[in-house]
């Protein structure tokens, strides 16, 4: 429900809508690459293609939203973000509120060994680790889910030492990306999908075998 979220944020981040309001998080597994968007940059290789995955993810919500042709569907996309520069919505938490993925943060570790440093937190799901993303919000407005019962995320990296080095890793060495093995997993990024997210944006055209015309 947009109440959950909206309950633990300062007013400049609410969503607006009633509290009762239906939302669903939508999360991208590893699949994703291979299942949605080599296939989705395949049939649109004539078309003009700026972000291949925000426009593969917006491709598969549109669709989603099709499927209630009498119901009112608002989709927000991660990066979206309103004139104030402020995203329009604080994705790790609306993951969190949603019994998604725990969003793992400062408050979270009794001992805290990092001082003034600023310290960022991080969702982990409980079946693929940090080897997923949250890609948007579904609000269905017309919906009101007032006997909605709320489902707390699971609590994968239960230890302080875990939480620590999750904290840590994150911060400080995400580029290796060994935070998203903080828990044993299910399923991770392939190589190629590794290989794809560790390139610069603007190169990785190549690598989906995109000509400069198709950028």
């Amino acid at each position: 429900k947009v109440g959950w979220y909206n309950a633990i944020l300062q007013p400049t981040f609410h969503l607006p809508y009633p509290d009762d309001t239906l939302a669903f998080v939508v999360l991208s597994t590893p699949s994703m690459f291979d299942k949605a968007l080599k296939p989705f940059v395949n049939k649109e290789r004539l078309k003009i293609i700026r972000d291949p995955v925000d426009q593969c993810v917006s491709h598969h919500l549109s669709r989603v939203k099709e499927k209630f042709p009498d119901q009112k569907v608002d989709v927000i996309f991660d990066y979206e973000i309103l004139p104030s520069r402020k995203p329009k919505f604080l994705a790790q938490t609306a993951a969190h509120v949603a019994g998604a993925a725990y969003y793992y943060q400062r408050k979270d570790v009794k001992l805290d060994p990092w001082g003034k440093k600023k310290i960022y937190g991080v969702c982990i799901h409980p079946k693929y680790g940090g080897w997923f993303a949250i890609r948007g919000l579904l609000l269905f407005p017309d919906i009101q889910v007032p006997f909605l019962e709320q489902s707390a995320p699971v609590d994968c990296v239960s230890t302080e030492e875990k939480r620590i080095e999750l904290l840590e890793q994150f911060n400080f060495h995400w580029q290796n990306g060994r935070y998203r093995d903080i828990i044993e997993v299910k399923e991770r990024y392939s190589e190629e999908q590794k290989a794809y997210f560790a390139t610069p944006p603007t190169e990785r055209f190549r690598l989906l075998g995109l000509t400069q015309e198709a950028q």
